[in-house]
């Protein structure tokens, strides 16, 4: 393998790895502290311990920035390996230029959003680092499959990530509201986005049958110029060695 392909596996082994196990934790944490809750709320004693609930804060803020993160390492892998393929940055440098300064604006707005206290700032925050993901999705070399957007990774991974950032801005307000009202909005948001998860897994494995490594993918774009995904197509196999006598 190239060096580029082991950037371009370093996405889902981080899922993998990381996130995936995280969602796991995250997602038991959360059932036991509303169980908890339940319980002390109709008299009984409950035996999770109260830590269950910091544990799921504390994981969960962990998984928000996995999550961005890996977001942010698929986007980088597509857009300046289009940079250095189509050499983007001799027709147009200013470009690279905004594309590097708006990576560096998502990764320092997530940083203030977890420092952030105000709601204010954390709204700043938190928009500026959606935004950013938006933006650099945008750019050219991105894998989207936009003609099939209901299956798409890439629309998956953008949705989750906004959830994400969402659920972060709201953490000090789903303790501070005394009418749950965004306790509520947090538990119907993140019940979608386990469902999201759940799709970036298939969405996830398809794409890394679709995505080929640098040596494989002058012959599949010959693939995709004869339109094989759409239809039928005859592929001549390459003739064998002539073995010398």
């Amino acid at each position: 393998m190239e060096f580029r392909d082991v950037i371009l596996l370093l996405h889902p082994i981080a899922a993998v790895v990381i996130v995936f196990p995280l969602i796991g934790i995250v997602l038991n944490r959360a059932l036991q502290t509303r169980q908890r809750r339940l319980q002390t709320a109709s008299g009984e004693k409950s035996k999770i311990p109260p830590s269950a609930g910091q544990e799921h804060v504390q994981l969960g803020r962990w998984l928000t920035g996995a999550v961005v993160g890996i977001v942010l390492l698929a986007l980088a892998y597509d857009i300046f390996s289009n940079i250095f393929d189509q050499k983007v940055w001799d027709q147009s440098p200013l470009k690279v230029g905004i594309i590097i300064i708006i990576f560096g604006v998502a990764i320092a707005s997530l940083a203030l959003l977890y420092r952030a206290k105000t709601r204010l700032w954390r709204g700043v925050f938190a928009t500026l680092t959606g935004m950013s993901l938006v933006v650099l999705g945008c750019q050219d070399g991105i894998y989207r499959k936009t003609d099939q957007w209901y299956f798409s990774h890439y629309y998956y991974g953008i949705t989750a990530a906004l959830l994400m950032i969402f659920s972060l801005a709201i953490l000090r307000e789903i303790y501070q509201d005394r009418t749950n009202r965004w306790r509520t909005i947090h538990i119907v948001l993140n019940s979608i986005a386990v469902l999201i998860f759940m799709g970036q897994g298939i969405t996830g494995t398809q794409s890394l049958l679709e995505v080929p490594l640098a040596w494989q993918e002058p012959y599949v774009n010959q693939l995709y110029g004869q339109q094989c995904d759409k239809k039928p197509c005859t592929v001549q196999a390459a003739p064998a060695p002539q073995i010398a006598k």
